[in-house]
């Protein structure tokens, strides 16, 4: 055994050591692919940024990790605007995705959610509900899709796509 010097805060650390007891830095976690970067601005005592990349679970604790900032991204990502394969967020982009403006392959947005299979009060996607829901399977008070009409989702949309929704209109009916 050894003593090393941690790269991060330059304390004296055995070369087998998991992490240095001083500061936290761990190179068995940045070995294995991990990155984290906190930004020292802070608003609301949360980081304006916070990243995690590469191995998900802390190699000392075992613990998930979680990215948490007015910007976060990572595996899991909780922010303002949260971007991940699980991502919490007012703007949420991510394999599942929850916000209030959700975009991803499974998106819940409590105002807009697009995606493969978007649930919200505007739902855009393959499968889509919603108040209103646009997409190939569209369910709810108002769906427009493959499988229903409603003339007032027809004017809704038309007021945010414009001409795109004329075109579908026009599409022949099975």
């Amino acid at each position: 055994m050894a003593l090393i010097e941690c790269p991060e805060c330059g304390n004296q650390i055995s070369d087998k050591a998991l992490a240095c007891p001083k500061c936290g830095f761990s190179p068995v976690a940045r070995f294995l692919g991990g990155y984290e970067y906190r930004s020292k601005t802070e608003l609301f005592g949360l980081p304006l940024v916070h990243i995690i990349l590469g191995f998900g679970i802390h190699p000392v604790t075992g613990k998930i990790r979680v990215a948490k900032g007015i910007i976060a991204i990572g595996n899991l990502a909780v922010g303002g605007i949260a971007v991940g394969g699980l991502s919490l967020g007012l703007i949420s982009l991510g394999g599942l995705a929850i916000g209030l403006l959700a975009l991803g392959g499974l998106s819940i947005g409590l105002l807009i959610a697009v995606g493969g299979f978007a649930i919200g009060t505007i739902a855009i996607g393959g499968g889509a509900l919603g108040y209103y829901a646009l997409g190939g399977g569209a369910f709810g008070a108002h769906p427009l899709g493959g499988n229903a009409q409603d003339p007032n989702a027809v004017e809704f949309f038309k007021g945010i796509f414009g001409s795109c929704v004329e075109k579908l209109n026009q599409m022949p009916k099975k």
